[in-house]
């Protein structure tokens, strides 16, 4: 058995995924759905991570959030949901505009990378952030399915937005919506 099998370096994969997710804060739940890892491996990486020094996170627990409007709530929210969309479309976290996508096909290790390195630069780029993982986590799935959110292009700028696919209004950014009052 060599150490770099191919297995091994999907197992540590695996465990570098959960640390990240660790780190933003994520759910057991989701850090399961995403890792194939088992619940009680999960807390045994919350123990080993929090042991160390400087490493405070806190473990949320409940139900992840379900909830597409919190995402088009107000401006503010608009703009932090369309910036993750963006950063997610550029790096390729997400699927090809226009092909929905169910939650478990979206599920996977890479995917997962991409998706952390997303909230990253979003965290960096945002003073005051809003959005927690698992709320970016669910607007990644919601946009990825298309049934409740989608990221169109604003009518005014180009940029990509999130909105609401019912909504018959013509698309704006948040930037665009303040400056046509």
């Amino acid at each position: 058995m060599r150490i770099s099998d191919n297995r091994y370096s999907r197992d540590r994969s695996r465990l570098d995924l959960a640390f990240r997710f660790i780190r933003h804060e994520a759910r057991t739940q989701t850090i399961r759905a995403w890792t194939g890892l088992s619940d009680d491996r999960i807390r045994k990486l919350y123990r080993t991570y929090s042991r160390e020094p400087g490493n405070a996170v806190s473990r949320p627990r409940g139900k992840s959030p379900r909830q597409s409007a919190f995402f088009t709530r107000s401006a503010q929210l608009k703009d932090e949901s369309s910036l993750l969309g963006s950063v997610c479309s550029l790096l390729g976290a997400l699927p090809r505009t226009g092909v929905p996508v169910s939650r478990q096909a979206l599920i996977s290790l890479a995917r997962g990378e991409l998706l952390c390195q997303a909230f990253e630069v979003y965290r960096e780029t945002v003073t005051d952030p809003r959005i927690s993982f698992e709320h970016f986590m669910f607007l990644v799935s919601a946009l990825a399915e298309g049934q409740e959110l989608i990221l169109a292009n604003c009518e005014e700028c180009g940029a990509l937005t999130v909105v609401e696919r019912i909504t018959f209004k013509h698309h704006q950014c948040p930037h665009c919506a303040t400056v046509g009052r």
